[in-house]
């Protein structure tokens, strides 16, 4: 995808309603009061983890690339860490999603606030072995 598609993807997905179930859509998951869109997708690291880093480093620069063009529309981003949500989930308190789901496998999002809405970008990956991804999120939930 070009960051041109990216950008398409998540202003389709500022103005698209919320489903009211979670389920799988055609750019990722969404459910009530959240899209996450999968822009990009590496290969995973089973056989070859020398290129770990490199790809690590690709899809941040990404992510700050395309959090650039954000910024002229929306201003600076903040930057949300994820791991006291983590934290907190892990020691059982409830976590709205997208939140909950998020904070297990992506460090920290560039936060903007847009038309009612929160948009976010973050690099996710579940394992060192899998796949990283560029993440697209639209939500009308405040983060915790």
């Amino acid at each position: 995808m070009t960051t041109a598609r990216y950008l398409a993807t998540i202003d389709r997905l500022r103005f698209h309603p919320f489903p009211g179930r979670r389920g799988r859509s055609d750019v990722g998951d969404s459910g009530p009061g959240y899209h996450i869109a999968e822009l990009s997708t590496s290969e995973e690291f089973w056989e070859d983890r020398s290129r770990l880093e490199l790809v690590a480093e690709q899809y941040e620069a990404d992510r700050d690339a395309l959090s650039a063009l954000l910024t002229a529309r929306w201003g600076a981003p903040r930057v949300f860490s994820l791991w006291s949500v983590f934290r907190r989930a892990s020691d059982g308190e409830p976590i709205p999603e997208p939140w909950d789901a998020l904070s297990n496998h992506v460090p920290d999002l560039h936060l903007w606030r847009a038309d009612g809405r929160w948009i976010a970008l973050g690099v996710s990956q579940w394992d060192s072995e899998l796949p990283f991804q560029l993440l697209a999120v639209v939500t009308d939930v405040d983060p915790p």
